[in-house]
C-alpha cells in the first residue's frame, strides 16, 4: 500500500476496454474512489458493474460519461484506443486543468500492430501535452503491461516505465503503479515516451513470433529505492 489517501479519486477514461477495467479493478481493490468513464454511459456503468461484482461489491465504482468522470477526478488515467485519442482529449481538456492526466495509450495502427508507427508529435504523450497545454502534467505508463493480467490477482512479471512532464508528477504515477501491485520506475522525461510507446509494438511482435500473448519487460541490475 502506498502513503498516496486512501479517498484519492481515479477517472478511467476509455475504461470499458480490457485494460481500463484491469486497472480500475487494481486501484479499487486497493481502496481508490473509481469513475469509470466513456462516451457511452450506459457501457461505463455496466463496466462499472462489472468490477464492482469481481470485487464482490466491497468497492466504491461507478460509470459516467468521459466529462463527468474527468471533472470529479483527483488523477485521470486516458486508456482509449489511440483512434480516439485526440478527440477523446479534446472533449475533456477544460475538466483536466491543473490534474495529473497518465496516459496509457499507444499509437498503434492497425493492421501493422507490430511495427512502430509514432505521431509527428514524437509519442501519443506528447501529443496529449500538446492538446491540453502546460495547465496539465502527463505522464506515460503501463504501456508495456498485458491487460489479461490486470483483471486477476495474479503476480504480474513486468515492471512499468512512467515517463512525465515532472519529477512530482512520475513520483505521483509511481504511487499509483504500487497501488496496483506492479513495480513502478521513474524512466524520465515526456520525451522518452517514445521509446515505452514504441516496446508496446515490439512486444506484440515477440508474442505473435513466440506464441504468448503477455511478453513484458522487466529492468534488471538496478536496486530499488
Amino acid at each position: 500500500m502506498t502513503n498516496t489517501p486512501i479517498l484519492l479519486t481515479i477517472a478511467v477514461l476509455g475504461g470499458t476496454g480490457k485494460e481500463g477495467k484491469g486497472l480500475a479493478y487494481r486501484w479499487a481493490k486497493a481502496g481508490y474512489h473509481i469513475h469509470i468513464g466513456s462516451r457511452d454511459q450506459a457501457k461505463a456503468q455496466a463496466a462499472a458493474t462489472e468490477v464492482m461484482n469481481l470485487l464482490d461489491g466491497d468497492a466504491a465504482v461507478e460509470g459516467l460519461s468521459n466529462l463527468e468522470a474527468a471533472q470529479k477526478a483527483d488523477i485521470v488515467a486516458l486508456t482509449v484506443p489511440y483512434a480516439a485519442h485526440a478527440s477523446t482529449l479534446e472533449s475533456v481538456k477544460d475538466a483536466l486543468k491543473g490534474k495529473i492526466l497518465i496516459d496509457v495509450t499507444v499509437p498503434l495502427v492497425p493492421p501493422k500492430v507490430a511495427t512502430v508507427q509514432m505521431p509527428a508529435a514524437g509519442s501519443a504523450a506528447q501529443e496529449a501535452q500538446q492538446i491540453l497545454g502546460e495547465q496539465v502534467q502527463v505522464c506515460a505508463a503501463f504501456q508495456n503491461i498485458s491487460h489479461e493480467h490486470l483483471l486477476t490477482d495474479e503476480e504480474v512479471e513486468c515492471d512499468v516505465l512512467v515517463t512525465g512532464t515532472s519529477k512530482e508528477a512520475r513520483a505521483e504515477t509511481i504511487k499509483l503503479v504500487e497501488a496496483a501491485g506492479l513495480t513502478g520506475w521513474d524512466a524520465g522525461p515526456l520525451e522518452n515516451s517514445v521509446v515505452i510507446e514504441g516496446l508496446t509494438s515490439v512486444l506484440i511482435g515477440i508474442n505473435k513470433k513466440y506464441g504468448s500473448t503477455h511478453a513484458g519487460i522487466k529492468i534488471t541490475g538496478v536496486a530499488g529505492e
